[in-house]
């Protein structure tokens, strides 16, 4: 059985997964790390013949004894129900779509997942959890569908008023059974900075508090899977990754992936105008020297101070970390330039944050003429962000079903001052 010990605890005193999964954060405030990682099969997710086969597998090598393989199954092809299909464009460079799921966003894989492994345990358990998680933009949307309805379990989403597309924002608050959404008059990081505080307050130790965030475990597990599952699909050969990164939960599940055995080349961290690690990587920047939440296009990437810094520089030295993961930051400007190039050339439309991605991939290639394959994750539907595709390519995306049947649901938001005792008032309330 694999333990897990906070990132801030100096005696090394792990827990379960069942615990760091229904936990969230630590009571210290760090956060869980596996004591070890397994290590897999090239076999194990060459010869699978589905992404959920692959997580089967996976996931059932970090439960063993937790959760027996006639409980993890179920569970696994419920969550992971739709494909992540690799569209090449040419000169060995290949987009993994990872937007089919419900909410067409990437954070479909760990919500879906973690949910139904956090409904298991509390049905176990006989308890109850109130999921408190602050979002960019995608995140919300993912949790609340992935958990709306689930027995034992309420949520409570936290979300930058203003600053999430229109789209995004009626994803958010469409009325769900058990969950309440509040837009926060400030950044997300305030959004993230507030549930980092509930977790510690003292005034709300009574309520059973757990996170959905990329901060708890229990999302960035699932997350690994598509790794592999790309390599599966190109024959499991040795890659290059491009992700587009803003909370860095995306890239530790990357991270964990190859230390499970995947072989990876090189990360490459595509990151926005909010440039603390590429600035990190290079050199230029401190570790934890993190700076004011910027505004962009890619808004579900717009994080100055991102969570899982602090479990990357655990896991990875940082001259390890500035030898495998290599980073560059994309302007507004630049994405749109991108966007309007990729659909040029290829007829591929990319959402503004797939755009950062290509981009950063492109100049990476540019940068160390490394022939490796390059996978760039794409993260989200372009139809979500109309806007963006307007400017850049003067025309609407498509319009997808999912996004259509919205507008006539109904809505339900709560407004929030950006301060710990108002969030309080509302969890007590």
């Amino acid at each position: 059985m694999i333990g897990y010990r906070s990132t801030r605890d100096p005696t090394k005193t792990s827990v379960r997964f069942e615990e760091a999964l229904l936990q969230g954060l630590a009571p210290d405030g760090g956060l869980y790390l596996p004591e070890r990682i397994p290590q897999l099969s090239p076999a194990l997710w060459r010869s699978a013949s589905s992404l959920a086969e692959v997580g089967i597998g996976v996931l059932g090598a970090w439960l063993e004894g937790e959760l027996s393989p006639e409980e993890l199954e179920p569970i696994v092809r419920e969550a992971l129900n739709f494909p992540a299909p690799l569209v090449p464009l040419g000169e060995g460079l290949y987009v993994l779509e990872l937007f089919h799921g419900p909410t067409l966003s990437f954070k479909d894989f760990g919500a879906r997942t973690m949910a139904r492994l956090m409904g298991h345990f509390l049905r176990k358990r006989g308890e109850q959890r109130i999921i408190l998680a602050a979002t960019s933009g995608d995140t919300g949307s993912a949790v609340a569908d992935g958990f709306a309805g689930q027995e034992n379990i309420q949520v409570v989403l936290l979300y930058p008023r203003g600053l999430v597309s229109e789209v995004q924002e009626r994803q958010l608050i469409v009325q769900r059974p058990g969950v309440r959404c509040f837009a926060v008059e400030g950044t997300f990081d305030d959004c993230q900075r507030l549930v980092k505080e509930a977790f510690v307050d003292p005034r709300l130790a009574h309520l059973p508090l757990s996170s959905a965030n990329s901060i708890n475990i229990g999302r960035l597990l699932p997350q690994a899977l598509y790794y592999l599952w790309a390599a599966r699909q190109l024959g499991g050969e040795t890659l290059n990754f491009c992700v587009p990164s803003g909370n860095l939960g995306n890239l530790t599940g990357g991270v964990l992936a190859a230390l499970m055995g995947q072989p990876v080349r090189r990360f490459i961290a595509a990151h926005n105008a909010n440039r603390f690690f590429p600035d990190f990587l290079a050199g230029r920047r401190e570790a934890f020297q993190f700076h004011p939440t910027l505004a962009t296009l890619s808004n579900a990437m717009d994080v100055g101070a991102p969570s899982n810094f602090e479990r990357l520089y655990h896991l990875l030295d940082p001259k390890c970390l500035r030898a495998w993961v290599w980073g560059t930051a994309v302007d507004d400007g630049t994405t749109l330039a991108r966007m309007r190039t990729t659909y040029e050339q290829h007829g591929y439309l990319a959402c503004p944050h797939t755009a950062v991605g290509l981009e950063a991939a492109l100049r990476y290639r540019e940068a160390t003429g490394d022939p490796t394959p390059i996978v760039a994750l794409s993260t989200a539907h372009p139809s979500k962000f109309p806007d963006a595709v307007g400017r850049a390519l003067g025309m609407e995306p498509p319009r997808h079903p999912a996004l259509e049947a919205l507008k006539a649901q109904p809505t339900q938001v709560e407004p929030l001052e950006p301060h710990l005792e108002a969030l309080r008032a509302r969890l007590l309330g």
